[in-house]
């Protein structure tokens, strides 16, 4: 489905028209946030800007359109620590497992130096305009064919991780076998037993289905997902101050707007995952498995010295 958003009552003609592309389904929270961003930069921008959404990977997989959006495409997309940690290595900590409890603590470290100084480089290195990164994803749980309650449990077992090294570091030292996989194959991976289990929040884990094949979801909640929305930066600094203004104060308002519906939200979806036969288990050992994740920090020669340190800093102020 693509959908031109534009505020009623102005111009028709646009000077600019980006599409914002995903790979996720559009009936998931980031579709709403998307168009919350879509609709008021729109509005905002009196009709100057007009915003093309791009669900279900219509416009192909990351990988694909982040090649499209280096290259100068008129193209806006989602994008992860894991990504940004390919210019900047240092992003990477920010994707890490067990990173805090309380999502919100996230803005702590948005409001800081080390965050400032972090896009910073990646508009220099990567050549990337990062327009906000509080885009809370969800926290990611883990769906196999029986209950997780501690690491004995998925000792040995292969679990679907996308191609990010922060994620098979982590089940790897949580003792499963990564299985790297991208997003559209994990339902017929589950279904004919190429991997044993998948991890991610609870909008994606409905919206794709994946309690048709494996009925148990366990809320271990390693990762705590934030995104954001990036963009060329050299499309970007070519852009009037004016609409460079309004695109990151909006991506940072939906954001905030993400957020707030992604944790408000748990237990709605809790209940859509039960009422359609899944069986939802809350006895985790979650200080196990943090404890066990711990060690993923020190495998990542590129940081900066100290780094975890500071982010740890930073969050526990």
């Amino acid at each position: 489905m693509t959908t031109a958003l534009i505020a009623p009552n102005i111009a028709a003609a646009q000077d600019y028209t980006f599409r914002l592309a995903h790979v996720t389904s559009d009936k998931e929270p980031i579709q709403q946030a998307m168009q919350q961003f879509a609709d008021n930069v729109a509005k905002r921008t009196e009709g100057r800007v007009a915003i093309e959404i791009f669900a279900n990977a219509m416009l192909g997989s990351n990988p694909e359109v982040y090649e499209q959006m280096r290259s100068g495409a008129p193209i806006i997309t989602i994008a992860d620590p894991g990504f940004l940690s390919d210019f900047v290595p240092d992003f990477g900590v920010l994707g890490g497992p067990y990173l805090m409890k309380d999502p919100r603590d996230f803005q702590k470290i948005v409001n800081s130096d080390l965050y400032t100084d972090l896009v910073d480089q990646l508009r220099k290195d990567g050549g990337i305009e990062l327009l906000a990164m509080n885009w809370f994803f969800g926290a990611r749980h883990m769906i196999a064919n029986k209950p997780i309650t501690g690491p004995d449990d998925i000792a040995g077992m292969s679990f679907r991780t996308p191609e990010n090294i922060m994620w098979t570091e982590t089940f790897t030292a949580m003792g499963a076998r990564p299985t790297t996989l991208a997003w559209a194959e994990v339902y017929s991976a589950l279904g004919s037993g190429v991997v044993d289990g998948a991890e991610a929040p609870l909008p994606s884990i409905y919206s794709s289905k994946l309690h048709e094949v494996r009925p148990y979801i366990s809320l271990t909640g390693h990762f705590k997902g934030f995104t954001g929305l990036i963009m060329n930066g050299d499309t970007f600094a070519a852009l009037p101050a004016d609409i460079q203004t309004i695109l990151s104060e909006e991506a940072t308002s939906a954001g905030v707007y993400m957020t707030d519906l992604m944790l408000t939200s748990q237990d709605d979806w809790i209940a859509k995952l039960e009422s359609e036969g899944a069986t939802v288990n809350r006895d985790v050992d979650v200080d196990a498995f943090q404890a066990m994740t711990d060690v993923v920090y020190t495998k990542f020669p590129a940081w900066s010295d100290g780094l975890y340190g500071k982010v740890r800093a930073i969050l526990d102020n």
